[in-house]
């Protein structure tokens, strides 16, 4: 499988180097990237093809990866109007949708259709990341087995059952880095008031969420489930849970994700219009 990175950035980098360490070689991946020294440094660092046009070798390829910015993204394919044949194209570009995707690529009248829309999230970036993927009826499970092993290749996959589900993705899993590292911050806080330094209390704060996560992870039981078990009654977890449900917390989140949701869409309103 060939395949071309429209973009050289930190997530392209992060497939690369994923695709590299499963046994993918490095004549099988270009990259089409501006920058002259980010692509000396892909060439560097992978021993990869990098260009700054597109030619007829990039064009050569199964796969094209879109990983350029979602502001950028209607210029950046531009040069690529009507001159994809079968390609398979996946978009890791946040809020843009498939269908003003395919009209970009494709000549006029006849959109290119053979296109998954992925959201990866930041922990990708070290081989630990999630990522929702969509991909148009016309692709077939050769396409999307292909799409779960190169993003496969930065963390776990989940398949949406439509389009409309990606906006919940990023809300969820795209912006959810931040919510955690958010509660991280706020338990360090709280460590650094009871008389920890700041050492301690972010090393506290950051092993016990990622234990959580892992034993969450490893476990059969549902997270409340879980959650019952380490509360005992008349104790300080109990007290602890009581005052973050008489502050609101978990509706508060709730909000969160569905405020980001909406957002999301109203993005990809604003990213595809001609």
């Amino acid at each position: 499988m060939k395949i071309t990175f429209l973009g050289g950035g930190n997530m392209a980098s992060a497939l690369i180097g994923g695709l590299l360490e499963r046994g993918f070689a490095a004549a099988d991946l270009q990259v089409v990237e501006l920058g002259e020294a980010a692509r000396g440094a892909l060439e560097q660092r992978f021993g990869v093809r990098a260009v700054e046009t597109f030619d007829d070798a990039t064009l050569a390829c199964d796969v094209l990866v879109l990983a350029v910015k979602p502001q950028q993204m209607k210029a950046a394919l531009a040069p690529l109007a009507g001159r994809l044949g079968g390609q398979l194209v996946i978009s890791i570009a946040a809020g843009l949708r498939l269908a003003d995707l395919g009209r970009w690529l494709g000549a006029p009248g006849k959109p290119h259709a053979r296109l998954v829309r992925c959201m990866p999230n930041t922990p990708a970036l070290i081989g630990a990341g999630v990522t929702g993927l969509y991909a148009d009826p016309s692709v077939d499970a050769a396409g999307r087995e292909a799409a779960v092993r190169i993003l496969g290749a930065v963390g776990s996959t989940v398949w949406a059952d439509d389009e409309g589900q990606m906006d919940a993705v990023t809300a969820i899993s795209g912006s959810g880095p931040a919510y955690v590292f958010h509660f991280i911050e706020a338990l360090e806080s709280a460590g650094r008031g009871l008389g920890f330094d700041e050492a301690g209390a972010r090393r506290l704060a950051i092993d016990t969420v990622l234990g959580a996560a892992r034993l969450a992870a490893d476990s059969e039981d549902a997270p409340a489930l879980l959650r019952q078990k380490v509360t005992s009654k008349g104790g300080t977890t109990e007290a602890a849970l009581a005052s973050l449900a008489a502050s609101g917390w978990h509706d508060a989140l709730v909000a969160a994700v569905e405020a980001a949701e909406t957002r999301g869409r109203e993005l990809g309103e604003q990213l595809g219009k001609d």
